[in-house]
């Protein structure tokens, strides 16, 4: 396959370009994945009748190929780190498409395992390839524009599904069919119709641990500990709380990524005009806000439109996260990037292969304690962010290291 020097790819047509290839790939993720995230829940209560420690053991399991996503590093030895996301992509596809031909507790959990390695590969060296291909100065718009794009797809599969699930009694197997077969389709094309682009700096193919990057490490953390809160028990509690059905769950989604479409554009452009501090220290007073909201629904009884609303907002809150990306593109060395983010992937999710399963019994015996923790977590991210100065780069990662001062002329 032809390779394509990332200064020589502005010559090819605007179709062929990395960052069209960046957003075709981020457009054909959501396909699958916000199809299974919104039918997972229905899914496994109606087929395999989960409950609150059944869904937190299925979310250990998705979550355990986030936390050896350090073996990307090992993987890039032998094949190209464009050539692996897609594969990838196709793996998540390809696995998320057979779902509901295995409505039993272990086939879901196999398939779940499947569809998680191809996402949580995609996701590292997708968030690799953004950071090697995109300019530090337009990469928080960029990164806003590909997230509007990813939420425009999955805009566009939770539309279906609130129109045609009711109407045409769609089941299970047939969605999982159709939405997983799109993103295999789509990885595939990706595969053949686009040249590998070479990066200008050559990435370290070892595992990188860096003294320097301990707040990025410490953010990464606490945000893999904090999201499994919301990704796990949130739309979980929908179904149970209040009984919503598949239409109702995908309308909640298909409001949610709405917003995240019209408004990441202007995050984007927030983050690059006000810096990654405050954009997270933004978005973490607004978690603490919502879970502390989530905990008063069991509190004081708050009905259903609070519980949508905050589930609205905590989504939108959560779409800031890519500023947690510029921030190490700022602070990294080029050839860090790659090796960095498998193992800021890892680190993300060290927490996610235990919480989801002990929170589950934490939540049949107290669910709102659940969301306590989850503000206590969103309060220690807060005090990590205001760690960040306000223009962070290489020798200035945090507020505590001065940037070394120039030399005398």
């Amino acid at each position: 396959m032809k390779i394509v020097r990332l200064d020589d790819a502005r010559h090819l047509p605007r179709w062929r370009q990395p960052v069209s290839l960046l957003f075709l790939m981020a457009f054909a993720m959501p396909l699958a994945f916000a199809t299974w995230s919104a039918l997972l829940n229905n899914f496994v209560i109606e087929a395999a009748k989960f409950d609150g420690v059944q869904i937190g053991w299925l979310h250990t399991v998705r979550e355990i190929p986030g936390f050896l996503a350090i073996g990307v590093i090992f993987l890039i030895l032998f094949i190209r780190e464009q050539r692996l996301g897609i594969l990838s992509l196709f793996l998540l596809g390809a696995a998320s498409a057979a779902t509901g031909y295995f409505p039993t507790v272990g086939g879901i959990m196999v398939l779940t395992l499947l569809s998680s390695i191809g996402f949580h590969y995609y996701e590292t060296v997708n968030q690799s390839l953004q950071l090697q291909w995109l300019d530090k100065a337009r990469a928080p718009q960029t990164l806003g524009w590909i997230v509007a794009a990813g939420s425009g797809a999955s805009l566009l599969s939770y539309g279906a599904l609130v129109v045609t699930w009711k109407l045409f009694d769609l089941s299970y197997a047939f969605v999982y069919t159709v939405s997983g077969g799109a993103t295999a389709l789509i990885a595939l094309f990706c595969y053949f119709a686009y040249p590998q682009f070479e990066a200008p700096n050559p990435q370290t193919k070892k595992m990188v641990l860096r003294r320097r990057y301990w707040l990025y490490y410490a953010l990464q953390f606490m945000s893999g500990a904090r999201r499994q809160i919301f990704t796990v028990f949130a739309a979980f509690m929908m179904v149970q709380q209040f009984g919503f059905q598949v239409h109702e769950v995908t309308a909640l989604f298909l409001i949610n990524y709405l917003a995240n479409m019209l408004f990441a554009p202007l995050m984007g452009k927030a983050v690059a005009r006000f810096g990654e501090r405050n954009a997270l220290a933004f978005e973490y007073v607004g978690l603490i806000c919502v879970f502390l909201a989530y905990g008063g629904i069991y509190w004081f009884g708050w009905g259903v439109v609070v519980a949508a609303t905050l589930y609205v907002l905590d989504h939108m809150f959560f779409a800031l996260a890519f500023a947690l990306k510029t921030y190490f593109q700022k602070i990294a060395d080029p050839g860090d990037i790659a090796p960095t983010a498998a193992v800021a992937f890892t680190i993300n999710h060290i927490a996610a292969v235990f919480l989801p399963a002990a929170l589950g019994y934490l939540w049949i015996v107290s669910p709102d304690s659940v969301y306590l923790l989850a503000a206590a977590m969103a309060t220690t991210s807060l005090c990590l962010a205001l760690m960040i100065p306000r223009h962070p780069e290489p020798g200035h990662e945090t507020i505590f290291a001065r940037p070394a001062a120039a030399p005398a002329e």
